[in-house]
């Protein structure tokens, strides 16, 4: 097999020596607010974990960039990150002056550079690899696993973000929950009202032309702008009718950024579910008619089935839009990540706003990952559906 440079590991190979050559790989400040001072890795670590940790970097730059088999390339970077998450702890133990609890140690440009050029060199040869739903699933779980482990290890107990978390505890989880509530909430219910929407846009030609354009004004309004212009008819239902106070109806909170979020789910559940359906091929349903079944029967038993792939890509678009749009509910009370994130900005602490951005994109991740599972095992059993 030819060894000829790989065009996407060239460009890895490239962040790769940047990353290691001319970025720094720590940024030390004397508390949590003043300017930091970069380090580079030799200056972050010990003389043999420097070396060790550029040997690997090396190591990984020179795989990505020729054409090596995939497996190989992906344990390298997987053996890259696993190593980096180990060293990026202990420079930051290496940096903190003993006894020292104003110092912060956070990852600077360099860190940054060499995980993403080792996340995007693993990425692409499990694309490569092209592995099972149930296998990409299992390696987020030991993904989830081996993150779990190394927090509880203590192992990054010196990094600032931790510092953050730290004595936040309590109310990162309370945050958590809120956000993961605002998300999925939003979803279920688009969900709810927007396959039925779709559907009847579908059955309806007449309709849908209005629908999905109307859907389409709440896409191009700004979200914070949707907020605000929700506040005063919302606070107006809880001030005039009655129990809708007790029920969480309010000006600011909850109320305003969950409506916010379901509006802006809306359009790509019941676009995709019209696409979904008008993709039905006309032999299946000529069949189905031929079988004697109902109309409602051939919606629920063979349309909605073959359409239920592109349902779901619309449901993960939205999925990961409101995983990322609920932080920006806590500018009006609604709570979630962003709490974290618009403290941090406010106090100039750039830490901070890493505890609300870092478990957003996380979660982000994880559910594009899972519903993308879902979607291709979906497709597989109703490729063999429509076969039969």
């Amino acid at each position: 097999m030819t060894k000829w440079p790989d065009k996407v590991g060239v460009l890895i190979s490239c962040l790769l020596l940047y990353a290691l050559l001319a970025s720094p790989f720590m940024t030390f400040r004397a508390n949590r607010i003043v300017q930091g001072e970069t380090r580079t890795i030799f200056e972050s670590l010990p003389s043999t974990a420097a070396t060790l940790l550029a040997a690997i970097i090396i190591l990984a730059t020179v795989i990505a960039f020729f054409r090596f088999p995939a497996r190989l390339k992906l344990a390298t970077a997987l053996a890259g990150l696993a190593a980096l998450s180990v060293f990026v702890g202990q420079a930051a133990s290496f940096l903190t002056p003993e006894g020292n609890s104003f110092a912060r140690v956070s990852p600077s440009s360099g860190f940054w550079l060499l995980f993403a050029g080792l996340a995007l060199l693993a990425t692409d040869c499990i694309a490569r690899l092209e592995p099972k739903p149930a296998i990409r699933i299992l390696l987020l779980l030991l993904a989830t696993a081996a993150l779990s482990a190394v927090l509880a290890s203590g192992l990054w107990s010196e990094l600032s973000i931790i510092k953050e978390y730290t004595g936040r505890a309590d109310i990162f989880w309370t945050e958590a929950v809120r956000h993961v509530e605002l998300a999925m909430g939003s979803l279920i219910a688009a969900t709810v009202a927007g396959i039925p929407l779709g559907i009847l846009c579908y059955k309806v030609e007449r309709l849908r032309a209005g629908v999905l354009n109307s859907l389409n004004i709440v896409q191009t309004i700004p979200s914070i702008a949707l907020f605000g212009l929700l506040i005063a008819p919302l606070g107006w239902i809880a001030a005039t009718v009655p129990g809708a106070a007790r029920i969480g109806i309010a000006g600011i909170g909850m109320a305003p950024a969950f409506v916010a979020l379901f509006l802006y789910s809306l359009l790509p559940v019941v676009s995709n579910t019209v696409v979904g359906l008008a993709g039905v091929s006309q032999a299946v349903r000529e069949a189905a008619r031929g079988l004697g079944m109902t109309p409602a029967q051939r919606m629920l038993r063979v349309e909605f089935p073959l359409a239920m792939p592109v349902i779901l890509t619309g449901i993960r678009i939205v999925l990961v839009q409101n995983i990322g749009l609920a932080t920006i509910a806590a500018l009006i009370g609604g709570g979630g990540f962003g709490v974290f994130v618009f403290q941090g900005i406010g106090q100039t602490a750039m830490d901070l706003v890493l505890l609300g951005t870092v478990p957003t994109v996380l979660l982000g991740f994880a559910a594009a990952i899972t519903l993308d599972a879902l979607i291709d095992s979906n497709l597989f059993s109703a490729g063999r559906r429509q076969r039969a």
